[in-house]
């Protein structure tokens, strides 16, 4: 590519670029947490664009640099549009554009939304590996039944073959029936069983992703998750602040996580303070904190979905489509230089 050229990336390329490489993107999302935890990165808040008299609806704008090995800018532009359910589309859409941080001029714009599942399950798989007391669940409950813990299934089965039962809950029996029929196709032998309510979820599982698209909290109670429980909290705001307060908690970043009235945030506003986050996962991975504080406590990890996870994300896939000779490059699709 020439300067002023753009690579153009569309979902089912980037699709193929990623597929098999579960592994590969749980180690990249650990480095991109590195390294982001050593200050080589830049992260402004995310930029929530809503609508009025429109709740549920979002279209946000992440902006991030990152340091170390990628040397990136760039920003995800992610929709979410639960409506889209019922019409037979994708909650979410998205862009991934990538910046030179030497020139600032626009490199690639690859679809976001793979992206954006994949780092996400990436990160959840990331959190589920090292907060687990003993790392040997056999059970994974899932409550939502979208994409995103679909992809969370796929990455913690590839961290965790000895996962071999999906215990699900979606409010929409038909989408959790399509879950199950997905998994049946993609994952093999793994057994899913549909169940009717959250709690029967919660009893079974010590190991339970929550993926809704819920805008207040729904669950005030987590006595019944079995001791030493992990809950990767990838919604955000599925539990009460009570409950959130009663835990141990992990996040990505305290100053992020802490906004847009997710559960963690609402416990701030309760409480005047941030104390009861004990951590971020990049000080577990550092060896700065322990996993745990109790093996039989329940620990809550709510990742607020940093910018710098795409961009890491974003860059493997550009690097491999260049190498593999894949995706659309536009030439100069900048203007020549006015002077």
């Amino acid at each position: 590519m020439h300067d002023g050229d753009i690579l153009i990336l569309k979902g089912s390329e980037v699709n193929s670029l990623l597929a098999g490489r579960e592994l590969e993107l749980i180690q990249t999302v650990r480095m991109a947490y590195e390294t982001h935890a050593q200050g080589a990165s830049s992260l402004p808040h995310s930029t929530f664009l809503r609508f009025p008299n429109n709740q549920r609806d979002r279209i946000i704008a992440l902006p991030a640099y990152l340091g170390g090995a990628w040397e990136v800018a760039g920003v995800k532009w992610v929709s979410s549009f639960p409506g889209n359910l019922g019409a037979g589309l994708d909650r979410a859409s998205a862009l991934v554009v990538l910046n030179s941080p030497r020139t600032g001029r626009p490199e690639a714009i690859l679809e976001g939304s793979i992206i954006s599942a994949k780092r996400t399950a990436a990160s959840a798989a990331l959190a589920g590996h090292c907060l687990r007391a003993d790392g040997n669940a056999d059970h994974l409950g899932m409550i939502g039944c979208g994409l995103i813990n679909f992809e969370i299934a796929r990455f913690l089965l590839a961290a965790a073959p000895q996962i071999r039962r999906l215990i699900v809950h979606d409010l929409d029996l038909a989408r959790a029936r399509q879950f199950e029929r997905k998994c049946n196709e993609i994952f093999g032998a793994v057994e899913v069983e549909i169940v009717e309510d959250i709690k029967t979820v919660l009893r079974a599982c010590d190991l339970i992703s929550l993926a809704t698209t819920a805008v207040t909290p729904h669950i005030d109670d987590l006595s019944d998750v079995p001791p030493g429980g992990v809950i990767l909290h990838v919604s955000l705001r599925d539990l009460s602040p009570r409950v959130i307060l009663s835990c141990d908690n992990v996040v990505d970043d305290v100053d992020h996580v802490c906004r847009a009235q997710t559960s963690v945030h609402l416990a701030e506003q309760l409480t005047g303070a941030r104390d009861f986050v004990r951590c971020a996962l990049a000080d577990i991975l550092s060896g700065r904190a322990e996993a745990r504080m109790d093996a039989r406590g329940i620990v809550v990890f709510s990742p607020f979905g940093l910018g710098i996870l795409d961009l890491a994300v974003g860059k493997l896939v550009r690097d491999l489509a260049l190498k593999q000779n894949q995706g659309t490059i536009i030439r100069s699709l900048l203007p020549e230089p006015w002077i």
